[in-house]
């Protein structure tokens, strides 16, 4: 595991599916008074963890039934902190694609601004974030949005963004696949050959 994650940190070696289901077992009655307490737990979880899942397990302490409250756009720091110091496609592709997509639909224009701001940022993984903050939305899928993040990036050549723009694009291509293929066809002399493979995969 922590030769396929390129990883300096160690792994326990706990699979996914047992870490899951022992971490829903502990956090089952957990409960915090407000958003600092929260913020706090996390953040010590994560900064004191000596193995990769101990990270993950932070990671799912953000997404606890008990921290729905505190989904707003007071959240964004921590997230932001977890992903520049975690700098890497599994932390960050859980945190884009659900944590900042629940703060986007809980405050809509702060976190416009906010991903809008962050797709320009010099920081790979907040521009990653930016291109992925919309995952899960399927027909609620901001476009302006879409292509604002994407378009900072749209011609880099960096791997990890490509491969975020093509998931992106695959993911609204399955509510609509025109107007994906319209988007690669009138940006065909700008985007990347992964990125439209990735963004056609399912494209008839």
């Amino acid at each position: 595991m922590q030769a396929y994650m390129k990883s300096a940190m160690p792994f326990l070696g706990v699979p996914a599916v047992p870490r899951q289901g022992a971490l829903r077992a502990v956090f089952a009655e957990i409960d915090w008074p407000d958003i600092a307490a929260w913020q706090a737990d996390v953040l010590t979880l994560w900064r004191q963890a000596a193995f990769r899942e101990e990270r993950y397990a932070a990671i799912a302490l953000t997404g606890v039934a008990a921290a729905r409250p505190f989904q707003t756009i007071a959240a964004l720091p921590l997230y932001e902190a977890m992903i520049v110091d975690g700098a890497w496609w599994d932390y960050i592709d859980e945190l884009a694609g659900h944590r900042l997509w629940g703060l986007l639909r809980n405050d809509r224009l702060a976190m416009t601004a906010a991903m809008r701001d962050w797709a320009n940022d010099a920081d790979l993984w907040k521009r990653r974030s930016a291109i992925l903050c919309q995952l899960p939305a399927k027909a609620a899928t901001d476009l302006d949005l879409l292509y604002a993040c994407i378009e900072p990036s749209l011609e880099s050549r960096e791997f990890f963004l490509r491969k975020a723009i093509g998931w992106a694009l695959r993911q609204y291509a399955r509510t609509d696949p025109a107007e994906v293929t319209r988007y690669i066809t009138a940006n065909a002399d700008r985007i990347s050959a992964l990125s439209r493979r990735e963004a056609l995969k399912h494209v008839a």
